[in-house]
């Protein structure tokens, strides 16, 4: 069985058989994509072939109204895109019954935009939100601040003058933020595509709830179980680079003692 609070140095579809059905909230993941990397000791990178059994896990051992936030992009060969971000997407409908909830773009910010002479400049992924079923758990961030001032307006809904229910408008100072969520890229030298902090932790906050179990099982550097640690929630990673591995074991009980001080 699997230990919570715990990374493991193994492939993720071998340590995910260790995991029961339906008994994990939230996974929150950027795999790696296309072939652009290679994975573990596999040179020809992270084929659509090895996610297939990948994706038919994560909806095994997620919740009913549970959530995956898959972070991925599509790279350019020989003038085209792959459009494997939207393939995947279409397995985890079609073939594992999933929803896709919401898809929604990171905008890096202070990173070095990819792109050629012959098209825009490309500085964004995609968020794709997958639920199995109905969603169980949406905990809206309000940091969007709106261009009118806090007001309140009272508004007649009826037939007739006089008739009618009255319902009163409330314009915040910051109302619920969009699916576009513009964060910077990190830059790291424990990693070759170090997760964003904030990415992880607005997801986990997002789409989770206190003492709910977050599964990255491609991990890298550690930075989903941080998150994790710091929102009161549960955690479960793997990670088959044995480097990787444990420079993000080291930053993860460095987080471990420092909750132990307070």
């Amino acid at each position: 069985m699997i230990e919570l609070n715990k990374i493991y140095n193994e492939d993720c579809l071998e340590g995910m058989k260790r995991i029961p059905d339906g008994s994990v909230d939230l996974v929150v993941t950027s795999p790696p994509y296309d072939n652009l990397r290679t994975y573990g000791h596999l040179k020809e990178g992270f084929t659509f072939e090895m996610f297939k059994p990948i994706a038919k896990e994560l909806s095994r051992i997620l919740k009913e109204g549970g959530v995956i936030v898959w972070n991925v992009n599509d790279a350019t060969i020989k003038g085209s895109e792959t459009c494997t971000s939207f393939r995947q997407v279409l397995f985890f409908k079609d073939e594992c019954g999933l929803n896709l909830h919401d898809t929604m773009i990171w905008e890096k910010t202070c990173a070095g935009a990819l792109g050629s002479n012959k098209c825009y400049l490309q500085n964004f992924e995609y968020m794709f939100i997958l639920s199995k079923g109905k969603l169980h758990t949406f905990n809206p961030i309000e940091d969007r601040k709106n261009v009118s001032k806090p007001n309140k307006n009272t508004t007649n809904y009826g037939l007739k003058e006089g008739k009618g229910k009255q319902r009163q408008i409330v314009t915040k100072e910051y109302g619920k933020r969009t699916n576009i969520w513009r964060i910077n890229q990190q830059q790291s030298s424990d990693h070759p595509a170090p997760f964003p902090y904030l990415l992880a932790r607005d997801h986990i906050v997002s789409w989770s709830n206190e003492d709910d179990i977050v599964l990255d099982p491609f991990i890298g550097s550690g930075t989903t179980a941080i998150a994790a640690i710091r929102e009161k929630r549960n955690f479960i990673g793997f990670e088959l680079n044995k480097e990787y591995y444990d420079k993000a074991c080291k930053r993860i009980k460095l987080e471990q003692a420092q909750l132990t001080l307070f």
